[in-house]
């Protein structure tokens, strides 16, 4: 209204200027109910346009006045509006400090304000009765969402969450299920359905809801793609032991697909190199282990390597082992497996050269039995025992602990299955149930005599240090008495031991 104003006065002065500077002011005459008036050009303009500006005024203030009725009312609706945002906010503020009876007076108040947002007052309602502790009334609620299709999925996911609460599985998986089916981006519900199936060992339904997820876009590319691979290996271990060959033959295109899509993926890649050795394929097996190795080297992995062939010398073997190393030369399994190497051999120069590469390791106990293993090879068993005195205390690495005493890589129950799965598909990461459970792994100490003696007997005539284990080029055995992974002293001989290639327990 000012600004029309303004405008109106402006065109005004500018219609007098005009005709001033004309010098020609001009005449105007008005009759009117036999009334004449007679006046110059720029005088009946200015009064014209303020007749017309007081006009306006006029209706504008009669249309004012007129609307003062409504404008309250507008304002009253704004206040309540204003009112019932601030209660939700504060109820629902309240239901998540767990304050019930707060959350619950607010709720009884927010439904006689917010009219307009009554999902609003129903979700608060809802979780003050959950807040509050009334189950009975958190699942009427609940329901009652059932009955608007906007509000269904919610209603879904607190009857889920009442159900898991009450330990009724049964009623929660079938609100999942029924919400999973009800819209395309509901990812609690899969989540929940995706638990179940894990929970029950079911790994092939697992795989069907990956995929189904990665179609409806509810986990990324990458996800999806690590899920399926821990899966195909949980798979391949429940098929593995099975008296029906073609279950044993998915259990070997489900493990070799496992290290197709993950070769970062140690179980999977362990299972498929034992499964394609068993069937013969030696030489795939081998490249398997090797591309894994490229992406993430693992102390199972080169164990799995070691034990792909047999009937071999032990400069053979160690020749083996360098070739697997120099995949990844950087990595510190492969700094081990050099030491490792050049103890298959005896070589103890090579050995100590290796070792100095691991000077700036933290002492394990995994380090510090390979020194001990050193040290003894080297003649000079009382600085191996005191590196073994000091394993005996030091930390044990996690990836050793997938190695059970036995020598079973991944010899996983179907629970540490389960939570591999979905820690690896979401974090990249493998988790290490043996070290959490403190449980028994393969040794990562060797063996020596107890008894203390000076390192003279290991001299021979002309001084020199001769190896302990004397290296021939006989070929190793099925029956070979010790792997050369743990190397203990030649008095203490024993008994075979099981190979990593022997199958972990199967999953169940």
């Amino acid at each position: 209204m000012i600004r029309a104003s303004l405008v109106v006065l402006f065109v005004a002065a500018a219609a007098v200027a005009i005709l001033a500077l004309a010098g020609d002011p001009g005449r105007a005459s008005v009759v009117w109910l036999g009334w004449r008036a007679d006046m110059t050009a720029a005088a009946a303009a200015l009064i014209v346009m303020f007749a017309a500006l007081f006009a306006t005024v006029g209706w504008r203030t009669l249309l004012w006045i007129l609307a003062a009725p409504q404008r309250a009312e507008r304002i009253r609706a704004e206040s309540r509006r204003r009112q019932a945002n601030e209660t939700l906010t504060r109820g629902f503020l309240a239901a998540a400090a767990g304050d019930g009876s707060e959350a619950r007076r607010l709720a009884q108040k927010a439904a006689g304000l917010a009219e307009e947002t009554p999902g609003l007052v129903r979700v608060l309602a809802a979780q003050a009765a959950e807040a509050a502790g009334d189950v009975a009334a958190a699942h009427a609620a609940y329901t009652a969402m059932l009955g608007f299709p906007e509000m269904r999925l919610a209603g879904h996911k607190g009857l889920m969450q009442l159900a898991l609460a009450e330990g009724e599985r049964e009623t929660a998986l079938r609100h999942a299920q029924e919400a999973f089916g009800e819209t395309r981006s509901a990812r609690w519900a899969w989540r929940a359905l995706l638990e179940a199936r894990l929970d029950a060992a079911e790994w092939g339904a697992g795989l069907d809801l990956v995929k189904n997820a990665l179609d409806r876009k509810i986990v990324p590319p990458v996800t999806a793609e690590r899920a399926r691979a821990a899966l195909l290996a949980a798979l391949a271990a429940q098929l593995e032991h099975a008296a029906e060959p073609r279950a044993r033959a998915q259990a070997l295109d489900s493990a070799v697909e496992a290290a197709k899509l993950q070769p970062g993926f140690a179980p999977g890649v362990v299972m498929a190199a034992r499964l394609l050795a068993a069937d013969g394929k030696t030489g795939r097996a081998s490249a398997t282990i090797e591309n894994a190795w490229k992406a993430a080297p693992h102390p199972a992995l080169w164990l799995a390597y070691r034990d792909l062939k047999t009937a071999e010398t032990p400069r053979e073997r160690a020749q083996r082992l360098m070739v697997l190393a120099a995949q990844n030369p950087s990595h510190r399994e492969s700094r081990i497996l050099g030491v490792e190497g050049a103890l298959v051999t005896g070589d103890v120069p090579a050995a100590r050269q290796a070792m100095a590469a691991l000077d700036g390791e933290p002492v394990t106990a995994r380090i510090a039995g390979l020194r001990a293993r050193m040290a003894f090879a080297a003649g000079q068993p009382d600085e191996a025992r005191l590196w073994l005195a000091q394993g005996m205390n030091a930390p044990q690495e996690p990836d050793w602990s997938d190695l059970d005493p036995e020598g079973r890589a991944f010899a996983y129950q179907a629970s540490d299955w389960a939570r591999l799965v979905i820690t690896f598909a979401e974090t990249g990461v493998l988790i290490h149930p043996r070290h959490e459970r403190r449980e028994r792994t393969l040794s990562e100490l060797p063996e020596l005599p107890i008894a203390y003696a000076d390192s003279a007997p290991f001299l021979t005539a002309d001084g020199l240090e001769p190896a302990p284990y004397p290296v021939d080029e006989e070929s190793y055995d099925e029956d070979e008495a010790m792997t050369e992974a743990q190397a203990p002293a030649p008095p203490r001989r024993r008994a075979g031991r099981g190979r990593l290639a022997s199958a972990p327990r199967a999953a169940k």
